[in-house]
């Protein structure tokens, strides 16, 4: 089959005869693939891995699959197989695919060295988003939805209506359950106000699960135009911070606030040093100042007393867990959501065949130019670019 292929850091292939997925356990579902998006970790995983990806010669500590893998993690397609003891879904059915490996997973492959072990601290707690051994699908953990055909596990699969969320849209609902977790382990409560730092997809995705809790007033800072344009049109007030000092940001931004004193929430989706203190010195009394962003390994200067003289809370969120799919399927569904508005946020969708050039290259040279990039393995979106 037709794969955009993962081999070293640097080294993404288009891959015309991948080996096709089979149904190989009872619990399994084969999906055929309509469309899925590129995300900013395949881009890093591109550019800087293996992060998700283990390590060359060494294994995904759950599924224990090797290199070469299929990339990919926003995925909409349909079920096109299933499994003997699968009976929650039948072929037709339009899904996304809920795309963590954990330690809840290490069922599925008795073959490997840690099938056995126990379950890491998080997961026992029921937190598997957090996973001490987290992988993904497209990850590192299985061969992911930059296919024609994805196989993995019945559960992951959350059922869609194709007549409400057209299947394009559908592929972006991965990534707005990164924000829908953000915003939902906030406690975020109807009509509060929030702060987004950082316009890019993730940050614009965090409109819409805002918009889905029922937000107040969302205020979006982002230095790049475009995307302040973005931001606009989906009914945020936006901020250039642009040549400002954090202080001067601070001061304009609470300003813009609805009591002027600051906000309930802040969402950090840049994460660098100046969105992080701003993220806090912008809240309000008792503000939640929540990271979504993922950082690189190094240190920032922190004022414990920024938070405790006005009680503030500093939290971060990672991944996503089911609920959170099933919540954004809900809010599409009912409007909360408006699927023309996420419509919006797709830049382009390409062919497989063109996934390095006119994907990852075309994300890291021109990024300013996009927002989300879409494959598709469909042969019109090869003769559309030819």
């Amino acid at each position: 089959m037709k794969a955009i292929v993962y081999h070293d850091r640097g080294d993404v292939r288009y891959d015309p005869e991948f080996p096709e997925p089979q149904i190989v356990r009872p619990d399994d579902v084969k999906i055929k693939v309509h469309y899925c998006g590129i995300c900013g970790s395949d881009l890093k995983e591109f550019s800087d891995g293996p992060i998700f990806f283990s390590e060359k010669g060494t294994n995904n500590e759950i599924s224990d699959l090797p290199y070469p893998q299929c990339m990919g993690h926003e995925i909409s397609g349909e079920i096109v197989g299933v499994g003997s003891e699968v009976d929650s879904l039948v072929v037709g059915d339009k899904v996304v695919v809920e795309v963590t490996g954990t330690c809840f997973d290490r069922y599925r492959f008795p073959d490997s060295p840690g099938f056995n072990k126990p379950k890491c601290g998080s997961c026992l707690e029921g937190h598997y988003n957090a996973c001490d051994y987290l992988g993904l699908t497209g990850l590192g953990f299985t061969n992911g939805g930059c296919a024609e055909y994805l196989v993995t596990a019945a559960n992951k699969a959350i059922k869609f209506q194709e007549d409400i969320i057209p299947m394009n849209v559908a592929a972006l609902i991965q990534p707005i359950a990164v924000s829908w977790h953000a915003v939902r382990i906030s406690h975020f409560k109807e009509g509060h106000s929030a702060l987004i730092l950082g316009g890019g997809p993730i940050g614009l995705t965090t409109i819409f699960a805002l918009k889905g809790h029922k937000s107040g007033k969302i205020v979006v800072s982002e230095p790049a135009l475009a995307r302040r344009q973005l931001a606009e049109k989906l009914g945020c007030v936006v901020f250039d911070p642009t040549g400002k000092t954090v202080d001067e940001c601070v001061e304009q931004l609470r300003a813009l606030s609805p009591n002027g004193y600051g906000f309930h929430h802040s969402y950090d989706c840049s994460g660098v040093p100046a969105t992080f203190k701003t993220s806090i010195k912008a809240l309000n009394i008792r503000g939640v100042a929540t990271n979504v962003a993922v950082w690189a390994h190094k240190a920032v200067d922190y004022y414990p007393m920024d938070a405790t003289f006005s009680e503030k809370i500093i939290t971060g969120s990672i991944c996503f867990v089911k609920e959170d799919f099933e919540d954004v399927v809900e809010a599409l569904h009912n409007g909360h959501i408006p699927v023309e508005e996420v419509k919006l946020l797709i830049t382009s969708t390409i062919h497989l065949e063109d996934g390095v050039e006119k994907g990852f290259l075309e994300l890291i040279n021109h990024k300013e130019k996009h927002i989300k990039i879409l494959f598709s393995p469909k042969e019109k979106y090869r003769v559309q670019q030819a």
